[in-house]
């Protein structure tokens, strides 16, 4: 169990300081990394992305596999939805199927992120190749 006051506070909001945008991003980075792992991804199944965007919002870090793509942000629909996840038909499908959203403090949860989407069907045995 990781210790609760040295976890990064994914809610803090990081428009207009490029500082706390760049710990958002690295810390939401390092988090997709642990989801990755926790759905059973090789490193070559995956690919970790970062769109750091305008001043005036969070930007986004996204990880894409084949048939997954999960979009982390501090989205204007509140905390509760900060992150996207839904099917995709490979890589460079950026519209995918139906959005689902999770709250973003699951970034600390890598395990039970893993299993929300699961539930929803978007894990499979495709993970396994």
């Amino acid at each position: 169990m990781s210790n609760t006051s040295t976890r990064f506070d994914f809610r803090k909001r990081v428009s207009y300081d490029p500082e706390a945008k760049r710990l958002f991003h690295r810390h939401a980075q390092r988090q997709l990394k642990a989801l990755a792992a926790a759905l059973g991804l090789w490193d070559h199944q995956y690919d970790l992305r970062c769109h750091e965007a305008g001043p005036a919002v969070s930007g986004e870090s996204i990880l894409h596999t084949d048939w997954l793509y999960v979009q982390v942000s501090q989205s204007s629909m509140g905390p509760d939805a900060g992150i996207l996840f839904r099917s995709c038909e490979g890589r460079r499908d950026y519209i995918g199927g139906v959005n689902n959203f999770a709250p973003i403090d699951l970034l600390h949860r890598p395990a039970e992120l893993a299993n929300r989407i699961r539930l929803a069907g978007l894990a499979s045995s495709r993970n396994s190749e």
